[in-house]
C-alpha cells in the first residue's frame, strides 16, 4: 500500500480545527501529521514534520494565511509546500493575494467533507484545485482589479485551441468538462493543459487562472 497523505491543519477556530481533524484522521489513505492555531506555529510545523499538504484558514492571528502561504509555498522557496486555503464570501478580498503566494488549491469553508477530502487528495498529486464558485465568483469578482489596463491577448504565444482551452480553465471546468465542452477527449485535454503551463511558464492552473484574468481572457 502507498503511504498516507500527511496533513497539516491550520485553523484558529477550535471547533473547525476539530471536525477537519477528525474527517481527515478517519480516511484511510490519510493521517494528520499536526494541527495549530495561528500561521507562525503552521509554518514551523510544516518545516518541522514536512507534510504533503497543508489545509490553511487565511485569518489567523500571530501571522495571517495569506503570509504563512507565502512562507511555504511562494516564489523563492526552494522546497514549496502544497497549501489547500479554505475561505469564506466574507473574505474574497484575499483571494487573489492567497493565489499569487503560491496556494494550489481553494475550498470554500461550507463545502461538504467529500469536496474537502477530494481537494486534499487532487492538491496532494501535484495538481491544483479551483473551486469553481471561488473562481467564478471570487476571482471574477476582483477581475478589474486584476486585470491590465491594456489589452494584451494577441501577445499570448498560445494556438485559438489552447486559448479556448485557457478560457475554459478560467471557468472553474475540469478536464472532462472541458473534454465534453470541446468533444476532445481527457487525455487531450491534459496535453493541452501541459502545453499552456510549459509556454506560459507557469506552475499550474491555479496560475493559469490568474494570467487568464490579468491578461483580459476571462469574465
Amino acid at each position: 500500500m502507498s503511504a498516507p497523505i500527511r496533513v497539516l491543519v491550520c485553523d484558529d477556530q477550535m471547533l473547525v480545527r476539530t471536525g477537519l481533524v477528525t474527517i481527515i484522521d478517519a480516511q484511510p489513505d490519510m493521517e494528520v501529521a499536526g494541527e495549530c492555531g495561528d500561521g507562525r506555529t503552521g509554518v514551523e510545523l510544516a518545516r518541522e514534520v514536512k507534510p504533503d499538504v497543508v489545509v490553511m484558514d487565511i485569518r489567523m492571528p500571530v501571522l495571517d494565511g495569506l503570509e504563512a502561504t507565502r512562507l511555504l509555498a511562494g516564489a523563492g522557496v526552494p522546497h514549496p509546500v502544497k497549501v489547500l486555503v479554505v475561505t469564506t464570501f466574507n473574505l474574497d478580498e484575499y483571494v487573489y493575494e492567497a493565489l499569487r503566494a503560491g496556494a494550489s488549491g481553494f475550498l470554500l469553508k461550507d463545502a461538504p467533507p467529500d469536496r474537502l477530502l477530494h481537494g486534499i487528495r487532487t492538491v496532494a498529486t501535484g495538481a491544483a484545485l479551483l473551486d469553481p464558485d471561488v473562481t467564478r465568483q471570487l476571482v471574477g469578482r476582483y477581475a478589474a482589479r486584476i486585470r491590465p489596463a491594456e489589452n494584451t491577448a494577441r501577445d499570448i504565444p498560445l494556438t485559438p485551441r489552447e486559448l479556448e482551452v485557457l478560457r475554459l480553465i478560467a471557468d472553474g471546468l475540469s478536464n472532462s468538462e472541458i473534454a465534453a465542452a470541446l468533444v476532445i477527449s481527457q487525455e487531450t485535454v491534459k496535453t493541452f493543459v501541459s502545453r499552456i503551463l510549459a509556454k506560459l511558464q507557469l506552475r499550474d492552473r491555479v496560475q493559469a487562472v490568474v494570467y487568464a484574468y490579468r491578461h483580459g481572457l476571462a469574465t
